[in-house]
């Protein structure tokens, strides 16, 4: 069933939530209901309903007795993982650039997002007339890609298996795999050698080579991989790429882990 919406009702409310949080921010001060809608001319009726839906979802704080609005925890747990994210993509950014650089072939820096699968959040294009463009922010389903089999193959064993669980049927080209078992056995060898494969499994004519960046507990912040037209790979290139992959994972988490134990950032 399609959905008819009014045009700009969706952007209208979106702005309105953005307008309370961007106030509370700026004033630096709870501020009331009456005061909220005097500043930013929302009506009453439609203010009420946005307070309550913020403050049900954390990003606001009903302050008692004055009976004024602030900022909540769920606002400052996101700003800190947004920032921790940055801080974690600037990191990892020299060291993806130094695969390309030594390897001449495409690498990127990936990340779990949820139970969609890896996203791509910083690429180094080849300079090789033949190459694959790493496109950052597109997410590929972690069975099908070799940054998403690294990263899987280290997830906690129940969270592997809820994934497994919930395994597309349907192939994303002939070579694609969607059986749980032949999956869950490639894992297990993921697992033991430290490095994944990807053979045209998610695009055709490209193989990809992936390694996972673990933390202090041995849990992915992500992966590293590289995308290998079908053409210039054969079993001593992919070895040479899985050690330059491993190598550079190990060195990336040494960095990470002296950044782990640095002054952490105030907000």
């Amino acid at each position: 069933m399609n959905m008819v919406t009014e045009p700009g009702s969706v952007v209208k409310s979106a702005d309105r939530v953005l307008d309370v949080l961007e106030l509370l921010a700026a004033r630096r001060r709870p501020m009331s209901h009456t005061e909220i809608g005097d500043a930013l001319g929302i009506p009453k009726s439609s203010l009420t309903n946005l307070l309550r839906n913020l403050e049900a979802r954390n990003y606001l704080q009903l302050v008692p007795g004055p009976n004024t609005y602030q900022l909540g925890p769920a606002l400052f747990a996101l700003a800190l993982a947004a920032r921790s994210e940055l801080d974690l993509l600037g990191i990892a950014k020299p060291f993806i650039e130094g695969v390309t650089a030594k390897a001449n072939e495409s690498a990127a820096f990936n990340i779990l997002r949820g139970s969609e699968g890896v996203e791509c959040v910083f690429g180094a294009t080849s300079s090789q007339p033949l190459q694959f463009i790493m496109q950052v922010g597109q997410v590929a389903p972690l069975h099908a890609v070799s940054s998403g089999k690294a990263i899987l193959a280290f997830l906690p064993p129940s969270e592997r298996e809820a994934y497994l669980r919930n395994l597309p049927a349907s192939k994303i080209t002939p070579s694609t795999k969607t059986s749980v078992d032949a999956i869950s056995k490639e894992l297990k060898k993921v697992a033991r050698e430290g490095v994944a494969y990807s053979f045209e499994e998610f695009t055709p004519g490209i193989i990809g080579v992936g390694v996972p960046v673990l933390d202090a507990q041995g849990l992915p912040v992500g992966a590293i991989n590289v995308a290998v037209p079908a053409v210039r790979f054969n079993r001593a290139r992919g070895d040479e790429l899985a050690d330059l992959l491993r190598n550079t994972a190990r060195a990336l988490e040494r960095e990470l882990n002296a950044a782990s134990h640095s002054v952490p950032h105030k907000f």
